[in-house]
């Protein structure tokens, strides 16, 4: 099933957090609008937070 796409200003946001060194992770589940941005964590930190924002039944 294909997925809406994001909104562009969703987009924008993300692509300017890179350009300043964030990471941003998103739900994949449809409809979702959960994101986690960081910066600066440890592998384990970022492992932890990306679990969170894609697994759509803990939030």
């Amino acid at each position: 099933m294909d997925h809406p796409p994001e909104p562009l200003a969703d987009r924008v946001s993300d692509a300017v957090a890179l350009l300043v060194g964030k990471r941003t992770v998103r739900c994949p589940e449809p409809g979702c609008r959960v994101s986690i941005r960081y910066r600066a964590v440890t592998p384990a930190e970022a492992k932890s937070l990306t679990d969170a924002a894609t697994d759509h039944t803990r939030h």
